[in-house]
């Protein structure tokens, strides 16, 4: 399948930054569209991934978005088809395996430098309010950038699926 894949990395950027969505959002939403998933569904899906999943700090939220669409691209709907199924997490190693190569983590609280990354402990508990998208915070955060990441890994795998 032929994408432009910058046009697709430009909207995963602006969603984040300009639209609020969170970091997984941002990454499924910027693909949505080719799978036939509607843009309501698609965020409602996403929407409890962001911030490490609901604030935890735990997996970083655009891998997140990566994983979901990974299921898209290869499905593994029934249980009973154990090839699918190990398509499936292949693919999902895959993707996280080169996030985790660019940027030494695929753990929200490492990449944000909350704790030592590789293993260094976890993110004390966050309330689960959201932060204010002021200036301050996107100067202060790599997401807008990893969302991008994310969705350039993407883009890439699904260019050449």
């Amino acid at each position: 399948m032929i994408i432009n894949i910058e046009e697709r990395v430009a909207k995963a950027r602006r969603l984040f930054k300009e639209g609020g969505y969170n970091c997984c959002q941002a990454v499924v939403l910027a693909y949505n569209d080719l799978f036939g998933l509607d843009d309501n569904l698609a965020a409602s899906l996403a929407s409890g991934f962001g911030g490490g999943m609901g604030r935890m700090r735990e997996v970083c939220g655009s891998v997140s978005g990566m994983v979901m669409l990974a299921g898209l691209l290869s499905p593994a709907a029934d249980p009973s088809v154990k090839e699918r199924r190990t398509a499936n997490y292949a693919l999902v190693q895959e993707l996280a395996g080169r996030f985790r190569e660019m940027n030494g983590s695929i753990v929200c609280c490492e990449l944000l430098g909350l704790v030592p990354r590789n293993g260094g402990g976890s993110a004390s508990v966050e309330s689960p309010e959201p932060s204010d998208r002021t200036p301050e915070y996107y100067r202060k955060r790599p997401c807008e950038e990893l969302v991008a990441i994310s969705a350039r890994i993407f883009g890439e795998k699904m260019q050449s699926y």
